[in-house]
């Protein structure tokens, strides 16, 4: 089983567990946001956009966030740096984040499965009734209900996204 295949078996295991409201749509291979988006029929702002950052605080501590954005909004790195007091950020390099995340680049789920990962979500995403993303797969994507994607991911809530 590969790395994505567990991730993908994990989120299903835990949105049944948890009773979440959710739909799966299959699509052609695709994990840009935009792109992904039209695939599945909804406007952009309704993806979880999904990011691994690192940021260090001082010299010799690293922390990494998955910040989890509208897909049609930019993450504010600056803002990311200031919720954690880091005196540096930056895109995690894509090995670490694939690491972390459980999945390739362009799967990322809007959860974290590892202790070394804090999840950060902008408020602005919970505008949505509903969330999109792709499922730690290229081929298929979760409509998940933004209220139980809350409770179920209990991601910590902050403004990071800029503009």
């Amino acid at each position: 089983m590969t790395g994505n295949e567990g991730a993908y078996g994990r989120l299903i295991a835990d949105l049944d567990a948890g009773g979440a409201r959710y739909r799966l749509i299959d699509h052609a291979p695709e994990g840009q946001t935009d792109l992904v988006s039209a695939l599945r029929g909804h406007d952009v702002r309704q993806a979880a956009k999904c990011l691994v950052v690192m940021v260090k605080i001082g010299k010799k501590q690293k922390r990494h966030v998955l910040a989890v954005v509208p897909g049609d909004a930019r993450l504010d790195l600056p803002a990311v740096k200031a919720l954690l007091d880091g005196t540096y950020v930056a895109f995690a390099d894509k090995e670490k984040a694939e690491e972390l995340a459980g999945s390739v680049s362009g799967t990322v789920l809007p959860f974290s499965y590892d202790p070394r990962l804090e999840l950060v979500a902008d408020p602005s995403l919970l505008d949505q009734p509903e969330l999109y993303f792709n499922a730690a797969r290229l081929d298929r994507s979760v409509a998940l209900a933004t209220d139980d994607y809350v409770r179920l991911a209990s991601p910590r809530l902050a403004p990071i996204v800029s503009g």
